[in-house]
């Protein structure tokens, strides 16, 4: 059932992409359709009359488009419908009602124009499987419904050779759109790039920074020490404020604590960036626990983050797969739930381990949690929200996790309520 779920939350991913793509022009594609639906009848009914025409069905197309004018405005319990909504009202206004009326006009040329006009747009708009999904049911329900409405009269539909051609277009246009694939292609090779060129860039001084803390380690004391007894002495040095000479016992930690970070950072970024959508080391049997703490010991907390995490180990369980990708998946995650608790001002992180019929972790923060027309791509690559109180970063962290997830043959899913918490749930198969 896990394997199932995660193939069909891989064959869903592409059509809530398409949506997240399309969605600062969907203003423009509900006007065309508001517009357009009443604007053709007027132009098939009185300027070049066809055999059949509906008004009534052209304005149901205008207005299953005209919530989408205010979808910014939706409660975020709708926007999360949105995506479906956006193919419900495509089924019906392009492979729908165009083959509905083309076999009303009994394949005019003008309808079969018009209907290979609406093949193209499909092409255009959807992703491959839901090109082909759409055609099919759209086409489909059409015919059904022209074989229901029929009165006698109208003769049989007579021109098969349109079904050929939007076949054809349809199988091609699945074939060729490969848009999507390119896009990702090239900002994983971008991505790759600019990871390797910071890490380069960064790492050679993050390195002198710890080696300069290092030896002034060794030599601050010291010098401390001679400043303390020049004044006790009453020797001409210059007067460095006591809290100021206090805080200097603690800046070497606090500097090469600040490299260290930064490296780990860069590791994480590393990571994620080359197993982009591709796991291929070798499994091997791993403790949840044992991860889990070396996850804790490694991440770079401050002291005021350390004290946000707590965790319930509860029965530990071994799992196939790779257990530096598995600290790497609790980083981002851990990551992730310090943003959003930082962004919301409160919260703290807490991590379960669940062992017996299902192998769970579960992750849970009490931060501002994700709004709900954010939450279904969350785990798409390089999906991002320019919302104001949305809390995300480049797109390729919680894309990682999946990857690494299914790879090791479990999931992860995410629920959230917005301004409340966020929680992750990581199944694994038994060892």
């Amino acid at each position: 059932m896990p394997m199932l779920r995660q193939f069909g939350a891989r064959l869903v991913e592409p059509a809530l992409r398409n949506v997240a793509y399309i969605e600062r022009r969907l203003s423009a594609f509900a006007i065309l359709a508001i517009v357009t639906f009443p604007l053709y009848y007027y132009v098939w009914e009185y300027v070049f009359p066809q055999r059949y025409e509906s008004l009534s069905l052209r304005l149901i197309g205008s207005a299953l488009f005209l919530p989408m004018l205010f979808a910014n405005q939706w409660p975020d319990w709708m926007r999360r419908w949105l995506p479906y909504y956006w193919y419900f009202a495509l089924l019906y206004s392009l492979p729908f009602f165009f083959s509905f009326m083309l076999l009303k006009n009994n394949g005019a040329d003008v309808w079969i124009g018009s209907a290979l006009v609406a093949v193209f747009v499909m092409i255009l708009l959807l992703d491959w499987v839901t090109l082909i999904g759409q055609f099919l049911l759209g086409s489909g329900l059409a015919y059904l419904a022209f074989s229901l409405t029929g009165d006698g009269n109208l003769p049989a539909f007579e021109r098969w050779d349109y079904v050929a051609i939007a076949g054809f277009a349809v199988v091609a246009g699945a074939v060729t759109n490969y848009d999507a694939e390119r896009i990702r292609i090239e900002q994983e090779r971008a991505m790759l790039a600019t990871a390797g060129s910071i890490a380069h860039e960064l790492r050679t001084p993050l390195l002198g920074i710890r080696a300069g803390a290092a030896g002034l380690s060794n030599y601050l004391p010291t010098l401390i020490e001679a400043y303390r007894l020049a004044q006790a002495h009453g020797l001409p040095v210059e007067s460095i404020r006591t809290a100021h000479l206090d805080s200097l016992h603690g800046v070497l930690e606090r500097i090469d604590s600040e490299a260290r970070q930064s490296n780990a950072i860069i590791d994480m970024m590393l990571v994620n960036a080359r197993s982009a959508g591709a796991i291929k080391q070798a499994l091997q049997p791993c403790s949840i626990a044992a991860c889990v703490e070396t996850a804790l010991r490694r991440y770079p907390f401050s002291d005021d983050e350390r004290r946000l995490v707590s965790w319930d180990k509860g029965d530990d369980f071994s799992f196939r797969g790779v257990e530096l990708l598995m600290v790497h998946v609790l980083f981002n995650l851990i990551k992730n739930a310090l943003r959003h608790i930082v962004h919301a001002g409160k919260g703290e992180i807490r991590l379960r381990i669940e062992a017996g019929d299902r192998h769970r972790l579960i992750v849970r923060d009490s931060g501002g949690g994700i709004p709900g027309d954010v939450l279904p791509h969350i785990f798409e690559r390089f999906y991002s929200s320019t919302g104001d109180d949305t809390v995300l970063g480049a797109g390729i962290g919680l894309a990682f996790c999946r990857d690494v997830m299914a790879a090791f043959g479990g999931t992860i899913s995410c629920e959230s309520v917005h301004g409340e918490y966020t929680r992750f749930e990581l199944n694994f198969p038994a060892a």
